[in-house]
């Protein structure tokens, strides 16, 4: 149709014009439907692709960012990332059941150990202190030679920091748990204030925090300690949180007593919990601090008031040790070798504290209470 009408117009155009024109006017004409045709043409094709599937439209459609892309990615990466994710999720599902035997392990251990209270004696210690004729034996056998304390033995836990102290532990006592840390060697004796020292010291703060949280009240008691008699008699019975001094101002509620973390008397409640886990967290906050020292300072926290936590704090009396032995060996509890650094120096004068109560206790009765007797110790420690 496109076709006739051209032709017709040029059929006039030709008659119009006449003579010598006649060649010039059909090239013209010829030029002008070409381009006509080409016209229509290149127009239909397109309409056409317009409607092509997108399938085919997509071979047209790549663009530089995308090869670059592709070609960055990995091979089979949906299959490498779902390997790595199982492994993550493996490993977190070794990690909870590694979580959960050890708990369960702790559980029959303190379950075991309690008294009828659920109160048990916790003390914790590494290979130095449970090598023969260290302290670990001299803590035992003030246990044995005190003042009716032998059957406290029953509910002692010795926390092993180490797989030596654990088998030596397991040889001569009945309640034993290992709280060993991985990449972490606490075996060695491990100087006053050095990086493994404090965090052994705050390893420690935390298990007890467990402990309370397991809904069992503890007497914690550094091996360096001598028992000579129960100390229940001189608790507090309504606070919750008791511990023994470097020295002692005379007031149990005093809060610029200077405590010593190493014997204390801690009831499960929520107030402790809540305690422990502020004292834990102040690490952060006083770092290269000791627990000892941060709770120097915290112990005068608002956060203290806050959760009605009831501090008190022990007479060294009761509770003496070489920084303030007690005075008289009639009301002596324990006897504790703060004050002193260095294992050897400990082991000798606890020696010689263990041989003041032998020779205090063959003493007829009657004469040991008649007359005053305290001790010749600190000797080196002093």
């Amino acid at each position: 149709m496109a076709l006739g009408m051209l032709k017709n117009e040029s059929d006039k155009m030709v008659g119009l014009e006449g003579g010598s024109n006649n060649k010039n006017a059909k090239i013209f004409i010829l030029f002008f439907t070409v381009a006509i045709c080409c016209l229509v043409y290149y127009h239909s094709n397109t309409y056409h692709l317009e409607f092509l599937p997108n399938s085919y439209n997509s071979i047209f459609s790549w663009s530089t960012q995308d090869l670059k892309q592709g070609d960055l990615m990995p091979l089979s990466s949906t299959n490498n990332d779902s390997i790595i994710t199982g492994k993550k999720s493996t490993r977190r599902e070794n990690n909870l059941t590694s979580t959960k035997k050890k708990q369960s392990k702790l559980k029959k251990v303190l379950k075991e150990a309690a008294m009828a209270d659920k109160t048990v004696i916790i003390t914790a210690l590494n290979a130095a202190w449970t090598a023969p004729n260290s302290t670990f034996d001299l803590f035992l056998e003030s246990f044995k030679i005190g003042n009716n304390t032998k059957s406290l033995l029953k509910h002692v836990v010795v926390v092993a920091l180490d797989k030596t102290a654990y088998s030596r532990c397991l040889e001569i006592h009945t309640h034993c748990y290992a709280l060993i840390t991985k990449g972490v060697d606490f075996s060695g004796e491990k100087k006053y204030m050095s990086d493994d020292y404090l965090k052994m010291m705050w390893k420690r703060t935390d298990f007890l925090r467990i402990v309370l949280q397991m809904g069992y009240n503890f007497i914690f008691t550094d091996a360096d300690i001598l028992w000579f008699r129960r100390p229940f008699a001189h608790f507090y019975s309504h606070d919750d949180f008791q511990i023994a001094c470097d020295h002692y101002l005379h007031d149990s509620f005093n809060l610029d007593n200077y405590p010593n973390g190493g014997f204390k008397f801690v009831k499960s409640n929520n107030q402790t919990i809540q305690f422990y886990k502020f004292w834990y967290s102040s690490r952060k906050t006083y770092p290269e601090t000791n627990e000892q020292d941060v709770l120097n300072i915290i112990k005068y926290d608002s956060f203290l008031k806050k959760i009605g936590l009831k501090i008190r704090f022990l007479d060294t009396a009761y509770f003496g040790g070489f920084c303030e032995p007690s005075k008289d060996l009639n009301y002596v509890c324990t006897m504790h070798a703060n004050c002193c650094i260095g294992l050897g120096n400990k082991i000798h004068d606890l020696r010689m504290a263990l041989d003041d109560w032998k020779y205090y206790m063959a003493l007829p009765s009657g004469e040991r209470k008649s007359k005053i007797y305290t001790w010749t110790v600190p000797r080196i420690c002093g």
